[in-house]
């Protein structure tokens, strides 16, 4: 039993994608990368203004100093 031409398009869709408007898949996964890169971006902007306004609303009076324990064994 060959389940190849299951996995691929059947030949008319095929077909009329290629005759009609081959673009429009290419459209469409370039206008996809498109809302994925802004929303990487936005989050990546999100992520340093956060640390930035922390960095600069940090009193060093209230922070710890690590001092890491020293343990024997």
């Amino acid at each position: 039993m060959n389940l190849l031409p299951l996995i691929f398009a059947c030949g008319t869709c095929r077909a009329t994608m290629i005759d009609g408007g081959g673009d429009a898949a290419g459209w469409s996964i370039f206008f996809l990368l498109g809302v994925v890169l802004a929303m990487l971006g936005g989050i990546g902007f999100f992520m340093f203004r956060l640390a930035r306004r922390e960095k600069e609303s940090l009193d060093p009076t209230l922070s710890d100093d690590y001092v890491p324990s020293e343990r024997t064994q």
